[in-house]
């Protein structure tokens, strides 16, 4: 089976390239310099030459404050990028897997958002995101939309990393506490993906690492997982602004998975151990 994965430069793309490698798939990884996804025309030659049989779409533009104020890059590469694909995926017959977003959801609530739930996104990123499910939807048959959250992985920065290096220099740091999700370690959920993509079970799903926390909560087992001594204090939404609305609810049901047969990724605390060990034989 050849897959193509976009954004092979990113934390999720890199893991999915890997993931396909060690099940000996025949994988083709594309970052922004090998193909410019905002340019149909490049996008169609470029799938037409390679012909994959599977694209997994994990490009985005993802800087969810600095996307208020640059929409135009943000609608290219999110839902234009997204729709050249699609086309293309649609003109090679390739099945065809969309990475969302938990910011499709307004955030209201207490209780996780199922998987047929309406989008209602509150800021533009989140409505790219959306517009891209629509996008796909509206285009493909042979499509698996995948909503993901809090993402953490070895190839590029994340919340994790950034605890970690505070921690240097740092003894004590004020962290969000009253919005809750579930972290996503990449190396757990490109394996679910390759999964994916080898049935033929396609549909919206929800894929994130089990449990949920807070980011203080997430800062807080970081620290006790690494044996570093940080206090954490947790503070409001209110008291640390930011220019992109974030939601207070990113809990999502996964339950589809389960209903299709496939396994749940580990519980989040675990992958943040596994990946802390992954971090440290970095270093030595």
């Amino acid at each position: 089976m050849k897959i193509l994965v976009t954004g092979y430069g990113g934390q999720l793309g890199y893991d999915v390239v890997r993931e396909g490698c060690k099940r000996g798939l025949d994988m083709q990884g594309t970052t922004s310099s090998d193909l410019d996804i905002t340019s149909e025309l490049k996008v169609l030659e470029y799938i037409q030459k390679i012909k994959p049989d599977a694209i997994i779409h994990c490009a985005a533009y993802t800087a969810v404050d600095t996307a208020e104020d640059n929409q135009k890059i943000c609608y290219d590469v999110n839902v234009n990028g997204t729709m050249y694909l699609a086309k293309a995926a649609k003109e090679v017959n390739a099945k065809f897997i969309y990475i969302s977003s938990d910011y499709v959801f307004d955030g209201k609530g207490d209780f996780p958002f199922s998987e047929i739930e309406l989008p209602s996104p509150l800021g533009y990123y989140g409505k790219t995101k959306f517009l891209g499910e629509q996008v796909v939807q509206s285009l493909l048959e042979k499509l698996y939309i995948v909503r993901i959250s809090w993402v953490f992985g070895k190839n590029g920065n994340n919340f994790v990393k950034t605890m970690l290096r505070l921690s240097e220099t740092k003894d004590e740091i004020n962290v969000v506490g009253d919005q809750i999700g579930s972290p996503t370690y990449t190396f757990d959920l490109a394996t679910l993906l390759i999964d994916l993509i080898q049935s033929d079970k396609f549909g919206i799903y929800h894929a994130t690492n089990e449990g949920f926390c807070s980011w203080a909560d997430f800062a807080r087992e970081i620290f006790r997982q690494a044996n570093v001594d940080v206090r954490v204090n947790s503070i409001t939404t209110d008291e640390y602004p930011t220019r992109a609305v974030r939601p207070k609810n990113s809990r999502m049901s996964k339950a589809k998975l389960v209903e299709n047969g496939f396994t749940p990724l580990p519980v989040w605390e675990d992958a943040v151990k596994r990946y802390i060990q992954v971090l440290k034989a970095e270093v030595k």
